[in-house]
């Protein structure tokens, strides 16, 4: 199997792609200027993740590959590429009341998708400033997941395509179990890596 990760010059993509190693879903990392659909399209990935990053999400590039590949390839995103997911459906990104910056919250979730080997009240990192309106969430994606102390929207997944999406960071060191995300969203999307 093939990765390709889309790196909005975040310094901690790094760690994305370590974990991807991990479990053997084969990453190649492309910075998010010059990963234009057809240039992903020449990696013939398997999976699509879209990382974290400044900005706002119609800016890095995201949105676009999230309308050119949701119906062909499993997309995960993560903080930038959950807002892009949420963008690319509709959905409304504004600022958030408080910056979160390098800061943790509980997160209550559904116990579905990437969140299936997470207890309930897990402790994850969030660096933003800008969150998924959950009233203008379209019908095609569901909330899978907030904060806790603020009742943000921390994940969505998409009600019928491998699409799934997360707020917070998983690959911080003080994300409880940030791994078992990765491996929970590859074993329900395209089952295990390694045997591809």
């Amino acid at each position: 199997m093939k990765t390709v990760v889309v790196d909005a010059y975040d310094s901690f993509v790094h760690i994305i792609d370590q974990y991807l190693r991990t479990l053997r879903a084969n990453p190649v990392v492309i910075r998010s200027d010059a990963a234009t659909v057809e240039r992903v399209r020449a990696e013939a990935p398997d999976l699509l993740v879209l990382g974290p990053g400044p900005g706002h999400p119609v800016d890095s590039g995201h949105v676009e590959l999230v309308r050119a590949f949701a119906t062909s390839l499993p997309i995960f995103g993560v903080c930038l590429g959950h807002q892009a997911l949420g963008v690319a459906y509709g959905a409304r990104v504004s600022p958030a009341q408080h910056l979160m910056h390098g800061k943790t919250s509980r997160i209550e979730h559904d116990g579905r998708g990437a969140f299936a080997q997470q207890p309930q009240g897990f402790l994850a990192t969030r660096y933003h400033s800008l969150v998924v309106e959950e009233g203008t969430v379209p019908g095609e994606l569901e909330v899978t997941a907030r904060s806790c102390d603020d009742g943000y929207v921390m994940g969505l997944r998409h009600r019928e395509l491998p699409l799934e999406s997360v707020q917070f960071h998983p690959e911080s060191i003080t994300t409880e179990l940030g791994l078992e995300i990765f491996r929970s969203f590859l074993h329900g999307a395209i089952g295990s890596p390694g045997a591809r």
